[in-house]
């Protein structure tokens, strides 16, 4: 009796398995890429978040993913990405680059979320920019120094070399070690997009 309910056991998790790995399929919930983008660390799985601040579901999926972004795996991490589609787009993606060369971006990503979306700024114009940065330490040489600096123009190219080798059209959108990409749309929900990065990362891993 015993062994028949343990063979019983072993084809019940056996097959709640195979539901859970066919759960997510390619071209229904998630895009396989037909080559890999760039990724910055070979040895580890790379989510990369494809984002514009001056998105609304951008700025409401922000909470999503900082409370996602703690319990990943030790081996994997999260990038993020400014969509660079042209106009404000590239404008608020040279402000990203420009922070993260200052060593600011941490302490102000929301608080530019903020300015956007809740105290109704465009920060399109550099004067608008720094009265919200200079709370949080940045000088303004400092900042003209950096927004125009090659870093700062080499990264955004990069980015905008990347959105292209994602093929996306939209964001948020989530790109899985270069290799599949996840669109809240396809996905249905924040949290579902979430789910299917869990499970293209746990498959990821299991590569490494």
């Amino acid at each position: 009796m015993r062994a028949w309910i343990s063979v019983m056991t072993i084809a019940l998790l056996g097959t709640v398995a195979s539901v859970q790995a066919e759960e997510f399929q390619a071209g229904v919930h998630y895009v396989e890429l037909p080559a890999q983008a760039p990724t910055q660390h070979e040895d580890r799985v790379e989510v990369a978040e494809l984002f514009w601040y001056g998105c609304g579901g951008c700025n409401a999926f922000e909470p999503y993913i900082q409370a996602w972004k703690p319990d990943l795996p030790e081996d994997t991490y999260l990038r993020l990405v400014p969509a660079m589609f042209g106009g404000t787009w590239n404008t608020h993606g040279q402000l990203y680059f420009t922070l993260e060369s200052l060593g600011k971006l941490d302490e102000t990503h929301e608080a530019i979320y903020r300015a956007l979306h809740q105290d109704g700024r465009r920060m399109t114009e550099m004067s608008e920019m720094l009265a919200v940065l200079e709370p949080y330490g940045v000088e303004a040489e400092a900042f003209e120094r950096a927004w125009g600096s090659f870093g700062v123009r080499s990264k955004m190219n990069q980015a905008e070399q990347l959105a292209r080798n994602y093929r996306a059209t939209g964001v948020p959108t989530l790109i899985v070690n270069g290799k599949y990409r996840i669109e809240s749309g396809a996905a249905g929900s924040f949290e579902k997009m979430l789910e299917i990065a869990d499970y293209l990362v746990e498959r990821e891993r299991q590569a490494l």
